[in-house]
């Protein structure tokens, strides 16, 4: 994504700024994506889901 916005390196240059230091995986989203689309959070309403590699 980085790559095609023109900055391949992003990752590497703030990786220090990333809690779990490293790039997250395609499959994190899709597993985060997954979850919302299901009926788990069937509770929570008007809520950000945070993908940024924080704790």
């Amino acid at each position: 994504m980085h790559a095609d916005g023109g900055e391949p390196g992003r990752i590497k240059r703030l990786k220090h700024v990333i809690p779990i230091q490293r790039d997250g995986q395609p499959e994190e989203v899709a597993e985060a994506i997954y979850w919302l689309a299901s009926e788990k959070p069937s509770f929570s309403t008007g809520n950000f889901l945070d993908l940024a590699g924080r704790l």
